[in-house]
C-alpha cells in the first residue's frame, strides 16, 4: 500500500476565510458565535449561530477572491465555500499548475452533509408563488452536493476520481478517509478531499431545533453556547463553512520537494445500527470506529498526543464519546490531550471533520492544542481527563485522532501522524 500525506490545506470557516487566521483565532479562544443574521430569528427556538463572516469583517470571507461571479450567482454558499477551500489547498500545495498527465491523476473527494438548502428553501417558495416557469435553470446543479468536486474538478481540469461522501456530520472525515484509500490503492497521486456546509437559514435552524439538536438556551449570550463536556450544554450551535486537505502519495510530494503537514496512517468506520439520531447507548459505533483506525494505523495508544473530539455539545452525545474513548485508551488516557474545537467554530456539520482534521495537523506542526472553550463546570464523566478548558496548551504532538460521528449512526475517525 502506498504512503498517503498531506501538503495542502485550505478552510473557511466562523473564525477566519484562511488557515492561519483560524488558528490564530481558535488559539485565542475566540468565539464565531453571535445571534443569527441571514435572516430574523425572532421567534425561533434558536436564535443563534457560527455563521461565515462578511468581506468587511476584520476576518471574513471574500468569495470574490477565488470564486467566479456567475458561479456564485448559481450556487449555493455550501458549494462557494468548498470551492474556495480547495483552492486554497491547491495553491498551498504548490499544484495550481499541474500537466496535462498530473492533471489525469488528480481528484476530489470532496462532500456535504446536507448540501444547498437555503436555495432549495428559497426556489420551493418561487415555485409556489410565481410558478414552475420562475424556478432557476441553475437550481438542480447549485444545490447537489457533488458540485463542489464537479466545480474544482472543472476549474482546475482534474481528471482523477470525482468523489462525493454524504455521510451527516462524518463526511469530512470519511471523505478524506476515502480518498486516501485511493491514493494508497494507486487511483491517483493527488486527491483533494474534505467537506462543505451552508445550511443556515430558516428551514435548516427550525428543523435541526425541532429535533431538539441545538442549544437554545443561550440566545442572549450566543458565546457560551457551545460548551461541550460542561454540565450546562443543551445542544450544539450550527456552523457553516468548509475545510479541504491536498493529499498526495509520500513519493510524489518527496520528488517535488512539498512540505509535507502530515501523513494519514489510520482510517476507521462504523455503523451504530441502533437510531436515526441518537448514538449507541454504550459507543458502541464509536469505540470501533477508533478502535479500527488505531490498528490500521500500526501505532500503540500511547503514541497518541492528541484527540480532536467529535464533541458538539449535545447532553448525551458528549458523555458516550468520553466513555469509548476511556474503553479504549484506558490507562494511556493520562497523557492524552482530548479538546474540542466545536466550542469555539460551532458544527460545521459536513465541514466538521475536514476542518478539525486541521488543526489536528497545526497541532503537531506548531506543539500546541486547541482548547475547550465554556468548560466551566465539567460532568463527572469528565474527572481526570485532559479537556483542556479555556485556554490553549502547549505540549508535544506526534500522532492524532480525530473523531466525526453522524445522523444515521455513520462514524468516522481518521490518525495521522507528523513525518
Amino acid at each position: 500500500m502506498r504512503r498517503v500525506v498531506v501538503t495542502g490545506l485550505g478552510m473557511v470557516t466562523p473564525l477566519g476565510a484562511d488557515v492561519e487566521t483560524v488558528w490564530a483565532n481558535i488559539l485565542a479562544s475566540k468565539s464565531g458565535a453571535a445571534r443569527i443574521t441571514r435572516f430574523d430569528p425572532t421567534g425561533y427556538k434558536c436564535q443563534i449561530a457560527c455563521e461565515v463572516k462578511p468581506a468587511d469583517h476584520a476576518y471574513g470571507f471574500d468569495a470574490n477572491m477565488r470564486v467566479d461571479h456567475k458561479v456564485q450567482r448559481q450556487v449555493d454558499p455550501f458549494i462557494i465555500f468548498g470551492i474556495d477551500a480547495a483552492a486554497q489547498a491547491l495553491e498551498d500545495a504548490g499544484l495550481t499548475d499541474m500537466s496535462e498527465a498530473e492533471r489525469f491523476r488528480a481528484g476530489c473527494s470532496i462532500g456535504s452533509g446536507i448540501g444547498g438548502l437555503p436555495g432549495i428553501e428559497s426556489e420551493s417558495l418561487v415555485c409556489r408563488d410565481k410558478g414552475p416557469s420562475r424556478v432557476s435553470p441553475h437550481f438542480v446543479h447549485g444545490r447537489l452536493i457533488n458540485l463542489i468536486s464537479g466545480q474544482v474538478s472543472i476549474k482546475y481540469g482534474l481528471m482523477g476520481p470525482n468523489h462525493a461522501v454524504v455521510t451527516a456530520c462524518s463526511t469530512g472525515a470519511h471523505s478524506i478517509g476515502d480518498a486516501a484509500r485511493m491514493i494508497a490503492m494507486d487511483d491517483a497521486d493527488v486527491m483533494l478531499a474534505g467537506g462543505a456546509e451552508g445550511a443556515i437559514c430558516p428551514l435548516g435552524i427550525a428543523g435541526f431545533a425541532q429535533a431538539r439538536a441545538l442549544s437554545t438556551g443561550y440566545n442572549d449570550t450566543p458565546e457560551k453556547a457551545s460548551r461541550p463536556y460542561d454540565t450546562g450544554r443543551d445542544g450544539f450551535v450550527m456552523g457553516e463553512g468548509a475545510g479541504v486537505v491536498c493529499l498526495e502519495e509520500y513519493e510524489h510530494a518527496k520528488a517535488r520537494g512539498a512540505n509535507i503537514y502530515a501523513e494519514v496512517i489510520g482510517y476507521g468506520l462504523s455503523g451504530d445500527a441502533y437510531h436515526v439520531t441518537a448514538p449507541h447507548p454504550q459507543g458502541s459505533g464509536a469505540f470501533r470506529s477508533m478502535e479500527m483506525a488505531m490498528r490500521k494505523s500500526g501505532l500503540a495508544l500511547e503514541d497518541i498526543d492528541y484527540i480532536n473530539a467529535h464533541g458538539t455539545s449535545t447532553p448525551l452525545g458528549d458523555e458516550l464519546e468520553l466513555g469509548a474513548v476511556r474503553r479504549l485508551f484506558g490507562d494511556a488516557l493520562a497523557d492524552v490531550s482530548m479538546s474540542s474545537t466545536k466550542s469555539a467554530t460551532g458544527h460545521l456539520l459536513g465541514g466538521a471533520g475536514a476542518v478539525e482534521s486541521i488543526f489536528c495537523m497545526l497541532a503537531m506542526r506548531d506543539g500546541v492544542v486547541p482548547p475547550t472553550l465554556n468548560l466551566d463546570n465539567p460532568s463527572e464523566a469528565c474527572l481526570g481527563v485532559d479537556l483542556v478548558p479555556h485556554v490553549a496548551k502547549k505540549r508535544r504532538v506526534r500522532a492524532v485522532l480525530n473523531n466525526s460521528f453522524g445522523f444515521g449512526g455513520t462514524n468516522a475517525s481518521l490518525v495521522m501522524k507528523a513525518v
